[in-house]
Protein backbone atom coordinates (compact mmCIF):
# COMPACT_ATOMS: atom_id res chain seq x y z
CA UNK A 1 0.00 0.00 0.00
CA UNK A 2 1.41 3.38 -0.92
CA UNK A 3 1.74 6.02 1.76
CA UNK A 4 1.17 9.69 1.03
CA UNK A 5 3.14 12.25 2.96
CA UNK A 6 1.73 15.73 3.20
CA UNK A 7 4.86 17.86 3.26
CA UNK A 8 3.04 21.17 3.64
CA UNK A 9 -0.25 22.62 2.67
CA UNK A 10 -2.92 25.12 3.51
CA UNK A 11 -3.46 25.20 7.25
CA UNK A 12 -0.52 22.92 7.91
CA UNK A 13 1.71 23.76 10.87
CA UNK A 14 4.54 21.57 9.56
CA UNK A 15 6.96 23.07 7.05
CA UNK A 16 9.11 21.37 4.41
CA UNK A 17 12.23 21.65 6.55
CA UNK A 18 10.83 19.22 9.15
CA UNK A 19 10.63 16.28 6.73
CA UNK A 20 13.62 14.81 4.96
CA UNK A 21 13.53 14.83 1.18
CA UNK A 22 15.67 11.69 1.22
CA UNK A 23 14.08 8.27 1.56
CA UNK A 24 16.95 6.15 2.86
CA UNK A 25 14.87 2.98 2.86
CA UNK A 26 14.30 3.31 -0.90
CA UNK A 27 17.97 4.20 -1.46
CA UNK A 28 19.26 1.24 0.54
CA UNK A 29 16.83 -1.11 -1.20
CA UNK A 30 18.04 0.15 -4.57
CA UNK A 31 21.69 -0.15 -3.52
CA UNK A 32 21.24 -3.72 -2.29
CA UNK A 33 19.47 -4.61 -5.54
CA UNK A 34 22.31 -2.98 -7.49
CA UNK A 35 25.03 -4.95 -5.69
CA UNK A 36 23.07 -8.21 -5.93
CA UNK A 37 22.34 -7.74 -9.64
CA UNK A 38 26.01 -6.87 -10.22
CA UNK A 39 26.99 -10.14 -8.57
CA UNK A 40 24.54 -12.06 -10.76
CA UNK A 41 25.81 -10.38 -13.95
CA UNK A 42 29.47 -10.85 -12.96
CA UNK A 43 28.81 -14.51 -12.25
CA UNK A 44 27.14 -14.86 -15.64
CA UNK A 45 30.08 -13.09 -17.30
CA UNK A 46 32.54 -15.39 -15.52
CA UNK A 47 30.53 -18.37 -16.73
CA UNK A 48 30.91 -17.06 -20.26
CA UNK A 49 34.68 -16.75 -19.81
CA UNK A 50 34.99 -13.03 -19.00
CA UNK A 51 37.06 -12.94 -15.85
CA UNK A 52 40.23 -11.44 -14.42
CA UNK A 53 40.81 -14.32 -12.01
CA UNK A 54 42.42 -17.59 -12.83
CA UNK A 55 40.18 -20.65 -12.54
CA UNK A 56 42.88 -22.47 -10.59
CA UNK A 57 42.56 -22.62 -6.80
CA UNK A 58 44.89 -20.29 -4.93
CA UNK A 59 45.68 -18.15 -7.97
CA UNK A 60 45.52 -14.39 -7.47
CA UNK A 61 43.51 -12.13 -9.77
CA UNK A 62 45.72 -10.38 -12.28
CA UNK A 63 45.26 -7.54 -14.73
CA UNK A 64 47.34 -9.31 -17.38
CA UNK A 65 44.17 -10.98 -18.71
CA UNK A 66 42.35 -7.66 -19.10
CA UNK A 67 41.06 -6.83 -22.58
CA UNK A 68 38.91 -3.99 -23.93
CA UNK A 69 36.10 -6.53 -24.39
CA UNK A 70 36.29 -7.34 -20.69
CA UNK A 71 36.24 -3.59 -19.97
CA UNK A 72 33.10 -3.16 -22.07
CA UNK A 73 31.56 -6.03 -20.13
CA UNK A 74 32.38 -4.31 -16.84
CA UNK A 75 30.76 -1.10 -18.05
CA UNK A 76 27.66 -3.04 -19.11
CA UNK A 77 27.38 -4.70 -15.70
CA UNK A 78 27.70 -1.34 -13.93
CA UNK A 79 25.14 0.39 -16.12
CA UNK A 80 22.51 -2.38 -16.00
CA UNK A 81 22.87 -2.83 -12.25
CA UNK A 82 22.65 0.88 -11.49
CA UNK A 83 19.68 1.27 -13.81
CA UNK A 84 17.81 -1.37 -11.81
CA UNK A 85 18.76 0.14 -8.45
CA UNK A 86 17.95 3.71 -9.47
CA UNK A 87 14.60 2.69 -10.93
CA UNK A 88 13.70 0.79 -7.75
CA UNK A 89 14.59 3.77 -5.56
CA UNK A 90 12.43 6.05 -7.69
CA UNK A 91 9.48 3.66 -7.50
CA UNK A 92 9.82 2.74 -3.82
CA UNK A 93 10.15 6.13 -2.21
CA UNK A 94 7.15 7.73 -0.58
CA UNK A 95 5.13 10.09 -2.78
CA UNK A 96 5.23 13.70 -1.69
CA UNK A 97 2.11 15.82 -1.89
CA UNK A 98 2.08 19.59 -2.50
CA UNK A 99 5.60 19.56 -3.93
CA UNK A 100 6.26 21.12 -7.35
CA UNK A 101 6.83 18.65 -10.19
CA UNK A 102 10.33 19.95 -10.86
CA UNK A 103 11.29 19.37 -7.24
CA UNK A 104 9.88 15.83 -7.37
CA UNK A 105 11.90 15.17 -10.54
CA UNK A 106 15.05 16.48 -8.85
CA UNK A 107 14.47 14.38 -5.74
CA UNK A 108 13.90 11.22 -7.79
CA UNK A 109 17.10 11.93 -9.73
CA UNK A 110 18.99 12.49 -6.48
CA UNK A 111 17.65 9.19 -5.13
CA UNK A 112 19.05 7.40 -8.18
CA UNK A 113 22.41 9.11 -7.75
CA UNK A 114 22.50 8.19 -4.05
CA UNK A 115 21.76 4.57 -4.96
CA UNK A 116 24.80 4.67 -7.24
CA UNK A 117 26.97 6.19 -4.49
CA UNK A 118 25.91 3.73 -1.78
CA UNK A 119 26.19 0.71 -4.08
CA UNK A 120 29.62 1.86 -5.28
CA UNK A 121 30.82 2.12 -1.68
CA UNK A 122 29.36 -1.32 -0.91
CA UNK A 123 31.04 -2.75 -4.02
CA UNK A 124 34.39 -1.25 -3.02
CA UNK A 125 34.08 -2.66 0.50
CA UNK A 126 33.17 -6.11 -0.81
CA UNK A 127 36.01 -6.01 -3.34
CA UNK A 128 38.51 -5.03 -0.68
CA UNK A 129 37.45 -7.93 1.50
CA UNK A 130 37.36 -10.45 -1.36
CA UNK A 131 40.60 -9.39 -3.02
CA UNK A 132 42.61 -8.59 0.10
CA UNK A 133 45.80 -10.48 -0.57
CA UNK A 134 49.20 -9.44 0.65
CA UNK A 135 51.24 -7.93 -2.17
CA UNK A 136 54.96 -8.35 -1.88
CA UNK A 137 57.23 -5.40 -2.61
CA UNK A 138 59.13 -7.38 -5.27
CA UNK A 139 55.89 -7.85 -7.24
CA UNK A 140 55.25 -4.10 -7.23
CA UNK A 141 58.73 -3.27 -8.46
CA UNK A 142 58.62 -5.88 -11.23
CA UNK A 143 55.69 -4.18 -12.97
CA UNK A 144 56.44 -3.82 -16.65
CA UNK A 145 55.34 -1.18 -19.12
CA UNK A 146 52.73 -3.63 -20.44
CA UNK A 147 51.32 -4.09 -16.95
CA UNK A 148 51.19 -0.32 -16.53
CA UNK A 149 49.35 0.03 -19.84
CA UNK A 150 46.86 -2.66 -18.88
CA UNK A 151 46.30 -1.02 -15.49
CA UNK A 152 45.66 2.30 -17.25
CA UNK A 153 43.13 0.67 -19.59
CA UNK A 154 41.43 -1.02 -16.65
CA UNK A 155 41.25 2.29 -14.78
CA UNK A 156 39.82 4.04 -17.84
CA UNK A 157 37.04 1.46 -18.26
CA UNK A 158 36.32 1.49 -14.53
CA UNK A 159 36.08 5.29 -14.42
CA UNK A 160 33.97 5.43 -17.60
CA UNK A 161 31.65 2.76 -16.20
CA UNK A 162 31.30 4.58 -12.89
CA UNK A 163 30.46 7.89 -14.56
CA UNK A 164 28.03 6.33 -17.01
CA UNK A 165 26.36 4.21 -14.34
CA UNK A 166 25.95 7.29 -12.08
CA UNK A 167 24.16 9.08 -14.90
CA UNK A 168 22.02 6.02 -15.72
CA UNK A 169 21.11 5.51 -12.04
CA UNK A 170 20.00 9.14 -11.75
CA UNK A 171 17.92 8.95 -14.94
CA UNK A 172 16.45 5.60 -13.87
CA UNK A 173 15.47 7.12 -10.50
CA UNK A 174 13.66 9.91 -12.31
CA UNK A 175 11.92 7.45 -14.63
CA UNK A 176 10.92 5.28 -11.68
CA UNK A 177 9.48 8.33 -9.93
CA UNK A 178 7.55 9.39 -13.02
CA UNK A 179 6.16 5.87 -13.35
CA UNK A 180 5.20 5.84 -9.66
CA UNK A 181 3.40 9.17 -10.07
CA UNK A 182 1.56 7.89 -13.17
CA UNK A 183 0.41 4.82 -11.27
CA UNK A 184 -0.60 6.96 -8.31
CA UNK A 185 -2.68 9.25 -10.55
CA UNK A 186 -4.41 6.26 -12.18
CA UNK A 187 -5.12 4.72 -8.79
CA UNK A 188 -6.57 7.97 -7.47
CA UNK A 189 -8.71 8.43 -10.61
CA UNK A 190 -10.29 4.98 -10.20
CA UNK A 191 -10.97 5.24 -6.45
CA UNK A 192 -14.46 6.44 -5.45
CA UNK A 193 -14.51 9.68 -3.50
Amino acid sequence: MERDVLISGPGSQVGDEVHSAVSWAAILAGAVATVAFSFVLLTLAAGLGFTLASPWPGAKPTLSTFTPLLGAGMVTVQVLSCALGGYLAGRLRTKWLNVHGHEVFFRDTAHGLLVWAVSTLLGIALSMVALAAPVEQAELVAATARDTNIAAQFSFFLAFGLLLSAFVAAVAGAIGGLRRDEMHAKYRAVQPV
